[in-house]
C-alpha cells in the first residue's frame, strides 16, 4: 500500500544529504528519491508517486519486491539464527550451497560464498592464478566486474578509468557486439569467427603460458546487454581448452533466471570453470554473492590452504534467503516465465518499438535482459548521447528518463541505451504497461535523431 507523507519525507531526504555519502555520484550534484515501500514490480515514494521497476532495482529483484515467501525465510532464520561465523557447518548456508550447485552445469559441485559480486569476482581470480600459477587475467572492454580493486580493473567501462593503476596484470580484448563491430563483421557470424581469431591473437601475444584466466560476462549486463553470437562461448572454451586458461562465467548480472535461464550459460551449453553469482540468487533481500567451483579447481585446494575468506562468508540470513528464492522460482516457474516473457512480449514488443520510432537503433536481449539503443540516425548509428556523456551532453538521455519517471516508469539507462530489466515474476499486463510508457517517452528521444 502506497505511502503519503511528505513530512517523512522530507526528513529521510534530510538525513540522506546531511550524513549518506552515495554511489558514483558527486556528492552535492545528486537528489535520491526517499522510497517509503514497494511490493511486486513497483516501488513508491512519500509523495504517493508509484513507479513501475523497469531496472529491478540494479538488475537484481528479479523475484520482484517483498516476496512473502523470503520475507517469511528472512524471519524464520532470525529467530532462529542471525549469525555463525564461516569456519562452522549451517544448515541454511549448505541447503543454499546444494541447489546452487545442483542448478549449475557439470561439475561444479561446492560454493565459495561471498557478500556480493565484486568480491566473487576477487576470489574467482584468486583462485584461478593459484590454480594455474600464472597471473595474466583476460576481460573484454566492454564490461563490469564491480568496484573492488581486481574487479574494477578488470572492468571496461568508465567507472575503471580513475580507479586502475595500471599494474593489475588485467588484459582487455574486444568482444563481440556485431551492431558496432570492431571487426568490420558483416554479420553474426563473420563477428563470432573474428572475434574468436582476435581474442586468440591476444592470448598468443601475451603469452599462453602466463596467461590464468578469461572472465567473460556471459551476457554483457551494464555496457549493453550483449548477447554472444552462436558458437561464440563455445570458441572461448576452446581457446581456454587448447592454452591450460580457466574460463571464469561472470553471472552476477545474468544468473538466476535473467536470460530465461538459472544460469545463462545454460542457454550455450557450455560449462566455464568457474561461476560467479550474486544479486539474483537471493533478489538482494540481504547481501550474497559467490563463486560455483569445478572439481578440478577444488581439488587444488583440497589439501593446500585457500588464502581467502570473509567474516560475512555464506551468512545464515541470506542464505535462508537464498533457499526460499530458489525455491520460490522453481516452484512458481519464475524462469519459465521469464523466457516466455522474452520471446512472447518483450522481444515482439520491442521490435515494434524499433519500426515507429527513428531514435532506436537496435534492440537485443533475451528473457528479461534487453537493451533499446538510441541513436541520432539509423542509417550512420551515431549514438544519441557521446560515449560516457555528461552534463549538457546527456540531455538527450536525461530528458528521456525524465519522461519515463513523469509517467511512472522507472528506467535503467546507460550510456545511449535504456535496458528493460523489469522483474523475471513479471505479469504480462506489468511489461506491457511499462513498455506502453516506454513508447511514449521514446517520442522524447525522436526530438533529437537527425
Amino acid at each position: 500500500m502506497t505511502t503519503v507523507d511528505p513530512a517523512a519525507g522530507k526528513a529521510v531526504y534530510e538525513a540522506d544529504r546531511a550524513h549518506v555519502f552515495h554511489s558514483w555520484s558527486a556528492q552535492g550534484l545528486i537528489a535520491p528519491l526517499p522510497v517509503a515501500g514497494a511490493e511486486g514490480a513497483y516501488f513508491w515514494d512519500y509523495e504517493g508517486n508509484k513507479y513501475l521497476d523497469f531496472a529491478s532495482q540494479l538488475v537484481n529483484s528479479n523475484i520482484g519486491h517483498q516476496h512473502p515467501k523470503v520475507v517469511a525465510a528472512i524471519k524464520e532464520q532470525a529467530d532462529k539464527l542471525c549469525m555463525i561465523q564461516p569456519a562452522f557447518a549451517n544448515d541454511a548456508r549448505s541447503e543454499a550451497a546444494r541447489l546452487i550447485a545442483e542448478l549449475a552445469p557439470g561439475d561444479l559441485n561446492r560454493v565459495f560464498f561471498t557478500n556480493g559480486g565484486a568480491e566473487a569476482n576477487e576470489n574467482a581470480i584468486r583462485m584461478a592464478r593459484l590454480h594455474t600459477g600464472r597471473q595474466k587475467v583476460l576481460s573484454t572492454y566492454r564490461s563490469y566486474h564491480g568496484a573492488t580493486a581486481n574487479a574494477i580493473a578488470l572492468t571496461g567501462d568508465p567507472r575503471r578509468w580513475p580507479n586502475e593503476t595500471g599494474v593489475s596484470g588485467i588484459v582487455h580484448f574486444w568482444g563481440p557486439y556485431a551492431y558496432r563491430s570492431a571487426f568490420h563483421a558483416a554479420d553474426e557470424a563473420q563477428e563470432c569467427e573474428r572475434a574468436l581469431a582476435h581474442l586468440e591473437n591476444t592470448i598468443v601475444f601475451e603469452g599462453p603460458a602466463t596467461v590464468a584466466a578469461i572472465v567473460l560476462e556471459t551476457v554483457v549486463g551494464t555496457a549493453g546487454i550483449l548477447v554472444p553470437p552462436a558458437g561464440y562461448l563455445a570458441g572461448v572454451r576452446a581457446l581456454c581448452d587448447k592454452y591450460g586458461i580457466i574460463l571464469i562465467a561472470d553471472e552476477v548480472m545474468a544468473g538466476f533466471g535473467r536470460t530465461g535461464a538459472w544460469f545463462a550459460v545454460d542457454n550455450w551449453g557450455i560449462t566455464p570453470d568457474l561461476i560467479t553469482f550474486a544479486k539474483g540468487v537471493n533478489s538482494g533481500y540481504v547481501p550474497l554473492g559467490g563463486v560455483v567451483i569445478s572439481d578440478r579447481i577444488y581439488e587444488t585446494f583440497r589439501e593446500r590452504p585457500y588464502p581467502g575468506g570473509l567474516t560475512y562468508s555464506g551468512h545464515p540470513l541470506a542464505c535462508a534467503a537464498a533457499v526460499a528464492t530458489i525455491n520460490a522460482m522453481r516452484d512458481e516457474k519464475i524462469v519459465e516465465n521469464a523466457k516466455w516473457l522474452g520471446e512472447t512480449v518483450i522481444g515482439p514488443e520491442l521490435r515494434a518499438l524499433a519500426e515507429r520510432h527513428p531514435s532506436v537503433g537496435e534492440v537485443r536481449g533475451l528473457g528479461v535482459f534487453w537493451a533499446v539503443e538510441l541513436v541520432k540516425n539509423k542509417e550512420t548509428r551515431e549514438p544519441l548521447v557521446p560515449y560516457n556523456a555528461a552534463g549538457a551532453d546527456a540531455k538527450a538521455m536525461n530528458d528521456f528518463a525524465a519522461a519515463c519517471k513523469a509517467r511512472g516508469l522507472w528506467p535503467f539507462v546507460n550510456m545511449n541505451r535504456t535496458h528493460v530489466v523489469p522483474p523475471c515474476n513479471s505479469t504480462e499486463a506489468e511489461v506491457k504497461e511499462g513498455l506502453a510508457i516506454l513508447d511514449e517517452a521514446l517520442t522524447v528521444a525522436d526530438a533529437f535523431c537527425v
